[in-house]
Formats: structure tokens, sequence, C-alpha cells
């Protein structure tokens, strides 16, 4: 893979997932382990400023203030890596564009930015291949209406856009193609907490704890290879979450005869999986990389309205 000098500027949106980092190519766990000396296995090793990450190690804790510490930035680096790796370039002019959750953004946004943005250029190694950076600027928007952006058209009337992650569950109105400012939501209720209430049963029920990887299979898929009783333990605890989504969605004023449910995140499985609803008024965006692409596309709105990048 050759080093080459880019004089334009790439536009790399990323969601900072509590339970995933999308990038509009790729998707992988927010987990972060940090070495002082190289690791045994090294399948996903980051090397940056001397120190050794594995990238994708479990979910990372949820946490209101993503900037708390130095795992999202690292995180940052390990999806650029990814992204340019398919471009197959190892130097690049970076301009990236990220989100926070909806009634974060006003407050955090600036401090979000200066986080992103804390070193004018980077070099590390990942997965095998050296990158060097230069970071030229970065956008911050709102979550989950950044997933919409690109086909506004379709919102017309009264609509709900909810977008559910591992961490918060963002809701805001969509009416005529505007998005509602005064009417935008953040609520602790991803599906982490579904994960958390289904380990609680299974261990209440039958004294055990399903690894995480086989509930992840039953909440994506509605099923996995085990036994019925565990099956319907994690089916029964899922239908239930979702239930309380919905009773979450309708203490905003959310009436499906009045309105379409608009659903993006990782959450949309569980309610095409678990739900009761009318499919003819609830659309699920399936794409998991949906709200990335977004911002990449409101990034590059953004230029053609006399940006920079």
């Amino acid at each position: 893979m050759n080093i080459l000098n880019h004089n334009t500027p790439i536009i790399i949106g990323i969601d900072h997932g509590y339970g995933n980092i999308k990038t509009a190519n790729c998707c992988f766990k927010t987990g972060v382990a940090s070495f002082d000396k190289e690791p045994t296995f090294k399948s996903n090793l980051l090397v940056y400023e001397r120190r050794y990450y594995l990238i994708g190690e479990e979910h990372k804790e949820f946490t209101a203030d993503k900037i708390a510490d130095s795992d999202y930035y690292i995180l940052t680096l390990a999806a650029i890596g990814r992204e340019l790796n398919i471009r197959k370039q190892t130097s690049a002019r970076i301009h990236l564009a990220a989100g926070l959750p909806l009634t974060w953004v006003s407050e955090q946004k600036d401090a979000f930015k200066q986080y992103l943005l804390q070193k004018d250029s980077v070099d590390f190694h990942f997965r095998g291949a050296e990158y060097h950076v230069d970071f030229v600027g970065a956008d911050i928007f709102p979550q989950g209406f950044a997933a919409a952006a690109d086909h506004l058209r379709d919102f017309r009337g009264v609509n709900m856009l909810a977008d559910i992650g591992n961490g918060t569950m963002n809701v805001m109105y969509i009416n005529d193609r505007r998005p509602q400012e005064k009417k935008c939501f953040t609520e602790k209720y991803g599906t982490h907490q579904c994960m958390l209430a289904v380990r609680e049963n299974l261990l209440k029920l039958y004294g055990s704890a399903a690894d995480e990887t086989i509930i992840d299979q039953v909440l994506r898929h509605g099923t996995a290879s085990i036994s019925d009783r565990y099956l319907s333990a994690i089916q029964t605890t899922a239908r239930e979450y979702v239930a309380g989504i919905f009773r979450r969605l309708r203490e905003h004023e959310y009436d499906p005869e009045l309105m379409k449910l608009y659903v993006v995140g990782g959450g949309g499985c569980l309610i095409k999986n678990f739900g009761e609803f009318d499919a003819g008024r609830v659309v699920i965006n399936e794409d998991i990389c949906a709200t990335a692409k977004g911002y990449e596309y409101l990034a590059r709105l953004r230029a053609r309205k006399g940006g920079t990048v």
C-alpha cells in the first residue's frame, strides 16, 4: 500500500455510539483496552504515541460525556484507519463529520469538536498499516436527524423519528419535512437496557448468565440455536422492553393514528422482531450505518452552502 499525498480533504462520518462505532462502510464494537507493551493478540491493534490499544474489546460503559477520557479519540483513529484502508490510502487530509444526542448538541458540540481536533496531524499504526492524517475540520450534527436528512421529502405530515442506540433513545418530530427543534427528547433507554434486563431475568429464572453473544443474536434475529426455555425467556423480556419503548413514545404524544413513526439505530431490529405495530405506519431503517452516512451528507451540504471542506 503506497503512501499518497491527497490535497482534497476526505469527509469521514463517524457515529460514536455506546455499543458500536459506525462509519459509512463499517461497524465495530465501542471498546478499547490499553497496554504499555504489545499484547499477544493483535488482530485489531492500534499503536499511537507509544501505547497499544486493542479495538473492539467489549463495550464502553455509558457516559453522558464522551470526552471524559481518550477512548473515543482512539476509536476515531481506528474508524479513520478502516475507511482509509477501504480507499487503499494511508495518508489523507480528513474532515470529520460526527454527532451527539439531540438535546446535547447545543451544549456539547464545541467541546466535542475541540476533542476530535485536539491534534492538527497524527501518525498511528492500525491493523498492519502505518497512517498519517492531517485534520482540516469537523462538523457536529444531531443524531437521529442525520439518518433522515437525505430523504426529508418522505416526511410529509406529522412524523416522529426515534433513534434507538445502545445507550440512548433520541426522539424528535419532523413535520412537513421540517425538524421541530422544540420537540426533541433524549432518554437513557437504549438497547443495552434490554440486554441488562435479559441477563437479570435469566439469572433469576435459571441461575445462569447467558453469553452476551447469544443474547445479541436473539435480539437481532429473533431466534438462536439454544433451548426453548432460554429462547422463550429472552423473547419475553425483549417484548417487554419494546413495549417500554412505545410507552415512552406515547409519553411524548406518539399516536399511530395521527403520525408515522420512523425508527433508526440498532433498536430497529428489536421493534421489528418483538414489537406490535401497524407496519403501514412504522418505517424501520435497518441500515446500521445510516447515521454515519447522514453525517457525511450534511457535511457535504454545509460545504456547498459556503463551508470550507
